[in-house]
């Protein structure tokens, strides 16, 4: 007499090692163990806690940062990614009030200054004949202390030659060319387009070569329309919201 075999229920599949790391993790950060901008532990660290090698926790934060959770940068770890900041464009530009509104602490760094011949680019925006002299001020801007945008803006030499000593000073264009002479300005023109970070902006910006960044170029006027400024800045593309404000007057 033969006995019929009784079929067993297929064990429930086991999560992942690297997913139970990562639904983890995402917990902390959505009950604010860990807050924007907020450097997470060592691959190290977290391998001690979960129990696994640094390839699984490596994994686990490689699939947080695919959601956008996260964010490595090169030489410093992996930080929880922040909520980007607002960035009006329109037709009065401030950097400092810009970021204030958004709660941030705005900062400048200055990479350098340096008087040249204008190119042909720059000439053509400032209404300059080719080769007229123009001041360079290259510089990082700052939201709670970290980078979000590469900077550079020219202007006309004969026109504002104490420029790059009021920067100096100030590290404000909006109080530099206030105290050249200029107390208003006006955006004329912006236009904004999409790159991959080279290697010194991925440096300077913390960010990974090859992320996207978006830039702008834009042409600031003094009250009788004279081009003032030709600036042009790369934005960290996941630290920033670029808004149009077709209202404002």
């Amino acid at each position: 007499m033969s006995q019929s075999s009784t079929k067993l229920p297929a064990p429930a599949s086991r999560t992942a090692v690297w997913k139970s790391i990562t639904i983890s993790l995402t917990d902390d950060i959505a009950q604010g163990r860990y807050s924007s901008g907020d450097k997470l532990p060592s691959e190290a660290q977290l391998a001690a806690r979960f129990g696994v090698n640094r390839h699984t926790v490596r994994r686990a934060l490689a699939a947080m940062a695919e959601q956008g959770l996260v964010h490595a940068r090169r030489g410093s770890g992996v930080f929880v990614a922040a909520t980007p900041t607002d960035y009006p464009i329109g037709k009065r530009v401030r950097f400092h009030q810009n970021i204030s509104r958004g709660g941030q602490t705005p900062a400048k760094r200055i990479l350098s200054l340096e008087t040249r011949a204008a190119d042909k680019t720059e000439a053509a925006a400032l209404q300059l004949e080719a080769g007229e002299m123009v001041h360079v001020y290259d510089g990082l801007s700052l939201a709670d202390g970290q980078p979000i945008a590469l900077f550079q803006s020219v202007f006309p030499a004969l026109v504002l030659p104490e420029m790059l000593t009021s920067l100096e000073e100030m590290q404000s264009v909006t109080a530099a060319l206030k105290a050249c002479g200029i107390a208003d300005y006006t955006r004329q023109e912006t236009r904004i387009t999409a790159k991959l970070a080279t290697t010194t902006q991925a440096l300077h910006l913390r960010i990974t070569e090859g992320s996207p960044i978006l830039r702008t170029t834009g042409v600031n006027v003094d009250p009788t329309g004279r081009p003032v400024e030709f600036g042009r800045t790369w934005f960290a593309g996941d630290r920033v919201t670029l808004t149009i404000d077709g209202q404002e007057s």
